[in-house]
């Protein structure tokens, strides 16, 4: 991967909210897959399969414990995590860098709550993914990556509003899939 870039401030990322603001609100394409193989490993996938029971096969969700759960296992409602591709643009500066954000499928797709809220079905290629209720936040990670300013703006009521940390599903309907597939709200 490319040497870390300078973090942008919170007036270059405000500049960007008018361009993620005007993200489809129905229908897409898949821009990127992202296997999580290890612990801060990333394998960009151009073809993969969603899996009802393991979410991503090949990522590490069933192994990552989660506080949210109950039990300590990996929470079923966080089993696949998507990012508006705009969103991932803008904190990354750079496409070889979305990775680094950590979730798995990159879309451009409007991820508002109000847009995909709670219950939502999107299908991807031939998977069908549901919104869950889990939020998707900010952690240290991301703050290294992509600075302290990113993590106020997606932290924000406004970064909240439209998810620009992205969201939580879980596979409702296993399928392959590939960059280029189609993404569709349900």
């Amino acid at each position: 991967m490319q040497a870390e870039l300078k973090h942008l401030s919170a007036a270059e990322l405000e500049a960007g909210l008018d361009e993620i603001r005007i993200s489809p609100k129905d229908q897409s394409v898949l821009d990127l897959i992202v296997s999580r193989p290890e612990e801060d490993a990333r394998e960009t996938m151009e073809l993969a399969d969603l899996h009802v029971e393991v979410g991503l096969v090949g990522d590490t969700w069933r192994d990552r414990p989660s506080i949210r759960s109950g039990d300590g296992k990996a929470h079923p409602d966080m089993q696949i995590t998507m990012m508006n591709s705009r969103v991932a643009a803008l904190v990354a500066q750079s496409k070889d860098r979305w990775p680094l954000a950590g979730d798995q499928l990159y879309v451009d797709l409007d991820l508002s709550k109000v847009n995909v809220p709670p219950g939502t079905r999107i299908s991807v290629g031939a998977a069908i993914l549901e919104v869950t209720n889990q939020p998707h936040t900010g952690c240290e990670k991301f703050t290294a990556r992509f600075g302290i300013d990113a993590l106020k703006l997606i932290s924000s009521p406004i970064g909240r509003e439209l998810q620009l940390r992205g969201i939580n599903l879980k596979v409702v309907h296993g399928g392959e899939i590939r960059p280029g597939d189609a993404v569709k709200k349900l």
